[in-house]
């Protein structure tokens, strides 16, 4: 996901074919250093390297191959989330879905080279089937995903709904490759599920920062206090992100008015604030338990960021994501594109979160073979006839559990996290 399209087009989009036609950056004041070279050297290396190839390469390379693998290396070597396109690419990619695709249900990043799972989407294939955030993706139907763009790795995972996907994924801690054969469906992903845990506490479960996000939690907020709801469960687990927009309506459903949500801040597009605009639609008296893990990205961090630094909830479950940098999309002359990171963005109390996460106030680990088995708990219950929309199991959810006992006043002890091994 690029997140919310905040900034608009900047110059940097034109000065990038000077630079490479031209071989060296047009009055450039660059001080002389021993120990660093100037760009223009840089480049000249380049085009140097570029030349040297053209001329003696077994066969006669393309151009425009060499070029764009440059310029999408280029792009790779920043962060996890910038990337070039080409024009077929950025058209593709700028193509809206309106929320719909035939595809498995997962968000992804790129981490050393490879694809790396944000999380998967509750009730989605990738969901059913067991794959987990944090999941390298090492191959797509026995194709080596290693230096592949996000772009070709998204284009390979979707098709046509009832056709098939392979995945080979590593995942820490089990000592061998797992396969998962996977059928793509149309995915329309609800933004909220919500039901009552007992006479007063509200479950609301966001899926995704999506259009309607604010608009579903309102209503769902204003039905569960109907039924008597003055304490709240906000499961924000497995949650990538979406739109900052939502972000800050979403905040806003706890904050009051005119506090600050989140600031992004960048080098060049300077700082940028934004503020809660209204009162909040839950009392400020009614508690509110935050339930995060690593699959907890983008706008849900922003959401948890906020809510922590104000003490206005107490956060249960495992560090979150680490996504905290805001993407822009720059068109370019011949139609192809960047996508680029512009910016980071701050929690309240001033945290860059980006490539850090967030750590609950109280940590409760879920492993991952008891998500699979209640997982595998409730389709079965599904299967004998259960329709209850919403199915919360605290026997087989630690962290759930952890939520409920905090609200009813029973203690609640924070699981201690391992210390990294030093490397020997």
């Amino acid at each position: 996901m690029t997140g919310e399209r905040l900034m608009k087009k900047v110059s940097l989009a034109l000065t990038i074919p000077i630079v490479f036609v031209g071989g060296f950056l047009v009055g450039a004041k660059a001080e002389q250093n021993k120990k660093h070279q100037s760009d223009a050297d840089y480049i000249r290396l380049f085009m140097d390297v570029f030349e040297i190839t053209k001329q003696n390469y077994v066969v006669n390379p393309s151009t425009k191959k060499m070029i764009y693998g440059a310029l999408n290396g280029m792009l790779q070597s920043l962060d996890p989330f910038s990337d070039f396109f080409t024009p077929s690419e950025f058209k593709e990619f700028t193509q809206d879905t309106e929320g719909e695709f035939g595809g498995i249900g997962i968000e992804i990043a790129r981490k050393d080279g490879r694809p790396i799972v944000i999380a998967p989407i509750e009730g989605t294939p990738a969901y059913r089937a067991g794959i987990r955030a944090g999941d390298v993706i090492i191959k797509i139907n026995g194709k080596d995903t290693s230096n592949m763009s996000l772009f070709k790795v998204i284009k390979l995972i979707k098709g046509k709904p009832g056709t098939t996907v392979t995945l080979t994924i590593f995942r820490k801690g089990v000592d061998h490759p797992l396969t998962f054969k996977l059928t793509r469906e149309i995915i329309k992903v609800p933004a909220v599920k919500a039901t009552m845990v007992d006479n007063h506490i509200g479950y609301i479960k966001l899926v995704q920062f999506q259009e309607n996000a604010y608009s579903e939690l309102a209503k769902a907020v204003k039905k569960l206090e109907s039924k008597g709801a003055n304490e709240f469960i906000f499961d924000l687990r497995n949650d990538p992100g979406g739109l900052l927009t939502q972000a800050i309506k979403v905040a806003n459903v706890f904050l009051p008015k005119d506090k600050l949500v989140v600031y992004t801040k960048g080098r060049v597009v300077g700082e940028h604030k934004y503020y809660t605009k209204h009162n909040p639609l839950i009392p400020m008296q009614d508690k509110v338990v935050v339930l995060v893990n690593g699959g907890t990205a983008s706008a849900a961090e922003i959401v948890t960021g906020a809510l922590k630094d104000y003490k206005r909830a107490t956060v249960i479950g495992e560090k979150t994501f680490g996504k905290g940098s805001v993407q822009n999309l720059i068109p370019l002359e011949n139609g192809a594109g960047l996508k680029l990171t512009i910016a980071y963005w701050y929690t309240p109390a001033g945290i860059c979160i980006n490539k850090k996460g967030i750590m609950p106030d109280i940590l409760i680990k879920f492993p991952a073979k008891e998500q699979e088995e209640l997982i595998k708990t409730i389709e079965d219950m599904r299967l004998k006839g259960d329709k209850q929309k919403v199915i919360l199991l605290p026997n087989k959810d630690p962290q759930l559990k952890a939520a409920i006992d905090y609200l009813e006043g029973k203690p609640v002890k924070s699981e201690e996290e391992k210390p990294k091994k030093e490397a020997s």
